[in-house]
């Protein structure tokens, strides 16, 4: 099985990158945001409590979130593989996402971080801005506050991985299909 975590700031293009490793290797694409809101529209237990967080404008738990994603993988006996995304976003999630899925005997096979300097990933930003309609994609002080909060609070999780010798990084600056390419001689070199 193979068990991808896709990383890098805001901007660095996670998310047609993800799509396009999910079409080539059949994974399935785990996002803790979209796991979130289906639970809470499905009503489930899971979902019930991370919404009385959420009513009271507090983070969900890393334990609730990691309940969210046993279930999703308990759910798909079959799958090839999960591609993680958004998540894990600190050490305490990639400790408590590693206990979870070793006790399942599924580890992780491979972070891949996308690199890609600050000054591209706001002008990328801003232009996805202009299309997007997300407010916090126009305003270049806040574009530029969530990429310093990657760097300061998510960034050390590539450093778990990387002492796991399960952290590669890739350029995330050139083509599309140039960078799909070199995550693929990365992914196919890993454990499944």
């Amino acid at each position: 099985m193979l068990n991808l975590v896709l990383f890098g700031p805001p901007g660095a293009g996670k998310g047609t990158q993800s799509q396009k490793l999910i079409d080539k290797y059949q994974l399935i694409h785990l996002s803790t945001g979209d796991l979130l809101r289906s639970q809470i529209a499905d009503k489930t237990e899971l979902g019930l409590k991370a919404q009385e967080y959420m009513n009271k404008g507090e983070l969900v738990p890393d334990a609730v979130v990691i309940g969210m994603i046993a279930d999703k993988i308990k759910g798909n006996p079959a799958a090839k593989g999960f591609i993680f995304d958004g998540f894990p976003r600190t050490v305490a999630q990639a400790e408590a996402l590693d206990k979870m899925l070793n006790d399942n005997k599924i580890p992780i096979s491979g972070m891949v971080a996308l690199e890609v300097d600050e000054a591209e990933l706001t002008q990328r930003i801003l232009l996805r801005g202009q299309t997007s309609g997300r407010a916090d994609d126009q305003d270049e002080s806040l574009v530029k506050k969530r990429v310093s909060e990657y760097n300061t609070k998510t960034k050390p999780v590539a450093d778990f991985y990387t002492t796991q010798k399960k952290f590669t990084s890739i350029n995330g600056i050139g083509e599309i299909e140039e960078i799909f390419t070199n995550i693929c001689k990365v992914v196919d070199k890993l454990p499944q």
